[in-house]
């Protein structure tokens, strides 16, 4: 495999398998490859806290740090480590008040719906910074494992049946659009299946806004970066998983790999590894 400029992946399911993980096995090719300078970028959905248990840059020095960057919160925030090693918002993407009442709105108005009509149980997060997460099966607990779990879908699927939804998830996520359109704010809808997560941004926001940075700064290409998740699979026609929005205009030139176990369909520039945590560390490696 060729040697890569700039690493860019997801974090729960890719670099470690739940967020009470130990991160060690992760940390130890990350710190060769920071050692040699080569950018590092986690993108992943979560908060700041739940990488590493908010302790991440206590692995790194603060030389190695200044070529580790993340991007959270579902294209909410980019960070970059200051001089003394501590996280930096450095790219903010937060709606204004009004647009984040809009899209609670909305998350709402999904949860009436799919209530009245179909009998349909649903739990929201209003809490995440700058969107929501709608829980569409609230009697599915993944644990610590909060990725896509084999089956998943299917299991989404029979939910939908059982209760007389006879649309599918990507009408689910057209519904959500159109409302969004009612109130004036273009919405950005993912899923993993079990949730729908609804804001004005996602993953796209955070590969774009750290590779304009890495252009800027050092130069490196569109097609010297690689892009490494576990939830590229589709979910519908035309929808794919909430990794997939890695995939722009911008980043298109680069390589994109997936570690998932789950058979199934893949946007087409994607390459189905398998192997999951194992096989993205075994990469890690063989690139320092």
């Amino acid at each position: 495999m060729k040697q890569y400029k700039a690493i860019f992946f997801d974090w729960d399911g890719t670099a470690v398998l739940s967020r009470k993980a130990p991160v060690e096995e992760a940390v130890l090719p990350m710190k060769k490859l920071l050692q040699k300078g080569v950018p590092l970028a986690i993108i992943s959905g979560t908060t700041y806290e739940n990488i590493a248990g908010g302790k991440l840059e206590s692995y790194f020095t603060a030389q190695e740090l200044k070529s580790l960057f993340l991007g959270l919160g579902r294209g909410a925030y980019n960070y970059r480590f200051n001089a003394e090693g501590k996280p930096a918002v450095y790219q903010n993407h937060i709606p204004k008040k009004e647009v984040l009442l809009a899209i609670h709105d909305v998350c709402y108005e999904m949860h009436k719906q799919l209530l009245k009509e179909y009998g349909m149980q649903t739990d929201i997060v209003f809490s995440r910074p700058g969107y929501c997460k709608i829980d569409l099966m609230v009697e599915v607990d993944r644990g610590e494992n909060l990725f896509l779990q084999q089956n998943e879908l299917q299991t989404l699927n029979n939910y939908f049946e059982k209760h007389g939804y006879h649309g599918k998830l990507e009408q689910l996520m057209q519904l959500g659009a159109e409302l969004g359109q009612k109130k004036g704010v273009p919405l950005k809808i993912t899923s993993d299946a079990k949730y729908l997560e609804v804001g004005t941004t996602d993953k796209s926001d955070n590969v774009d806004g750290i590779l304009s940075t890495l252009e800027q700064e050092q130069g490196i290409a569109p097609q010297d970066c690689c892009y490494w998740g576990d939830e590229y699979l589709g979910l519908g026609q035309g929808l794919f998983g909430s990794d997939s929005f890695m995939m722009t205009k911008k980043t298109l030139p680069g390589d994109f790999f997936d570690v998932s176990e789950t058979e199934g369909e893949r946007p087409a520039k994607v390459q189905h590894l398998g192997g999951g945590v194992d096989r993205f560390l075994d990469f890690l490696h063989q690139q320092c």
